[in-house]
C-alpha cells in the first residue's frame, strides 16, 4: 500500500478531514450534502455487495495493515482511498470502540414516489434510531421492499440507523419526509394499524394479497388520522403483564406473520 499511505492525513486543518467530521457531526449536513458515512467491514460489504460504490474509504492509520480493511481497499480507486491518524480518525468514528474503517457514501435516492404501492411499511413519527433500523431490518428480511418515512421520523441514514439496520437499508427503497396520508390513496390494497385497544387480532386476519402497515410513534401509536385510513386496526394478544411491546417487535411480530400466512 506505498502509493496508499501517501494520503495520509495527521493535519486538523485538512479540508478534506475538515468536512468529514461536519458530516460525522451532523445530521444537516449530512442530509443537505446527501451523504452518509458506514462504519465497519459488514455495513461497507453490504454496501458494496448491493452494487453501491463508496464515494471514498477511510482507513485509520493503525488499521491499515489489516487483511479486511486491506481487502476492501483493494477493491476501491486508489484516489478515493484516505488514511487518517489515529487522533483524527477517532473523531469521525461513529462507535466508542472504533473498527478502523469507514466509507462514505452517496445517499440512495429511490426517486419518485411510485404511482401504485402494492406493499409497503409506513412509519409514522417513530423517533428513536434502534427502533427505526430495526424495523427496516424487520422489513428487509420479510420481503418489503417499500418503506415510507414520515416527516417525524428519526434520519434513516444516521449511524445509529444504520447500524440497527444490519445492512437492510440497501436492500429497500427508503422514502422520508413522506405525507402518509396521501400516500395512502397510492395504495393498491388494504391499510392495516395496530393498536392495544383493536377487538380483532393479529392471527385472526387474513394478511393474504396487497397490503401496507403503518407504525406509529413510539409513546402516541399511530394518528388518528391514519387510524381512519386503515381498513382494520389489529392487536396482538399478549397474556403477560406488559401493557404494550416495544414498536419494533411488534412490527416484527406483524410482518412475519405475514410472512407465515403467504408461504
Amino acid at each position: 500500500m506505498r502509493e496508499r499511505e501517501q494520503k495520509l492525513i495527521r493535519s486538523r486543518e485538512n479540508p478534506r478531514f475538515k468536512l468529514l467530521r461536519q458530516l460525522a457531526t451532523s445530521t444537516r449536513e449530512r442530509r443537505k450534502a446527501q451523504l452518509a458515512l458506514l462504519d465497519g467491514v459488514h455495513l461497507i460489504a453490504a454496501y458494496c455487495a448491493a452494487g453501491g460504490v463508496p464515494e471514498q474509504l477511510i482507513l485509520r492509520e493503525s488499521a491499515a495493515a489489516n487483511e479486511e480493511a486491506a481487502a476492501l481497499a483493494a477493491g476501491v480507486d486508489a484516489h478515493t482511498l484516505l488514511v487518517l491518524g489515529d487522533p483524527l480518525f477517532n473523531e469521525i468514528a461513529q462507535v466508542s470502540t472504533p473498527t478502523g474503517i469507514v466509507a462514505l457514501i452517496r445517499t440512495p435516492s429511490p426517486g419518485a414516489l411510485p404511482p401504485v404501492i402494492e406493499h409497503c411499511v409506513m412509519l409514522e413519527n417513530i423517533q428513536d434510531a434502534g427502533n427505526l433500523g430495526s424495523i427496516l431490518r424487520s422489513s428487509a428480511a420479510a420481503g418489503i421492499r417499500t418503506v415510507l418515512l414520515s416527516r417525524g421520523c428519526a434520519f434513516a441514514w444516521s449511524s445509529k440507523v444504520l447500524r440497527a439496520g444490519m445492512g437492510a437499508h440497501f436492500n429497500l427503497d427508503i422514502f422520508d419526509n413522506v405525507d402518509l396520508a396521501a400516500a395512502a390513496e397510492r395504495l393498491s390494497g388494504r391499510l392495516i394499524c395496530t393498536s392495544g385497544s383493536a377487538r380483532k387480532s393479529l392471527f385472526q386476519a387474513d394478511l393474504r394479497g396487497p397490503l401496507a402497515w403503518v407504525f406509529g410513534n413510539e409513546g402516541a401509536g399511530v394518528s388518528a388520522q391514519l387510524s381512519a385510513l386503515s381498513a382494520e386496526q389489529l392487536s396482538i394478544p399478549m397474556p403477560g403483564k406488559s401493557e404494550s411491546l416495544n414498536v419494533a417487535a411488534a412490527a416484527a411480530i406483524c410482518l412475519f406473520e405475514q410472512v407465515r400466512q403467504s408461504i
